[in-house]
């Protein structure tokens, strides 16, 4: 006698057993070699940077580093080999680049110049190489807004008041009392965040207005101004 479930398989254990012998498999694929690459990186104007390697092969015996989307000599900034001491230069060198012993290159006092594409060319015995690249962006400290307002003394009911934020940055917020303003229905910004329209005031709007600028590495927040509304 036969249990239910082996009678019910019978004639069918070859393709029982491929099935199988496909499932194991595919447990044994090496995974797919990650890609070599230039880690992407933000910088504040001034400051030294790192652009550092991601996946770099074992073997590795020197680099060449290129500045731009394409590598010809044109856009090459400097190379060195692990077994000689010897650092070449090209058109891209400031005097300002270094290449590590982990093959990632230094710049130092970054400017907006030198924002951009980088690549990379890592040599590996026997001359084969693998390119990587990645992109470098950098900032300039944001300038402390003004916050001028039309008037800082206004009536409840009455009166409405436009506060104008003056700054080149391009992301503002607008802060109430030190804290994030959270608009109302009488409250309305401009498509550029610059302007601030309270119309009409009510006493609750009554305290310090702040604009906030920012950019991905730094951000700061101009005078508070006083807003007093009269009520009768």
């Amino acid at each position: 006698m036969e249990f239910p479930a082996a009678s019910s398989l019978r004639g069918h254990a070859p393709w029982l057993g491929l099935l199988l012998a496909v499932f194991l498999l595919t447990l044994w694929i090496p995974p797919t070699t990650a890609r070599f690459a230039i880690v992407s990186t933000s910088a504040v104007e001034g400051q030294d940077v790192i652009l550092s390697l991601r996946n770099t092969p074992p073997n590795i015996t020197g680099c060449i580093w290129y500045r731009g989307t394409e590598m010809t000599y044109h856009n090459f900034i400097t190379s060195h080999t692990w077994y000689s001491s010897e650092y070449l230069t090209g058109p891209e060198y400031s005097g300002r680049e270094e290449i590590n012993l982990e093959g990632s290159l230094i710049i130092r006092n970054v400017t907006v110049r030198d924002l951009g594409i980088y690549f990379v060319e890592a040599i590996l015995p026997n001359s084969q190489r693998v390119r990587g690249f990645g992109r470098l962006r950098v900032y300039r400290p944001v300038s402390v807004p003004t916050l001028l307002v039309s008037n800082t003394t206004v009536t409840e009911n009455e009166d409405g008041v436009v506060m104008n934020c003056y700054t080149d940055e391009i992301y503002i917020n607008w802060l109430f009392n030190a804290t994030s303003l959270r608009l109302r229905k009488r409250m309305k910004l401009s498509q550029d965040h610059r302007t601030l329209i309270i119309d009409p005031v009510r006493r609750k709007d009554a305290g310090n207005y702040q604009c906030k600028v920012s950019n991905p590495v730094s951000s700061t927040e101009s005078a508070p101004v006083e807003l007093d509304v009269k009520y009768y």
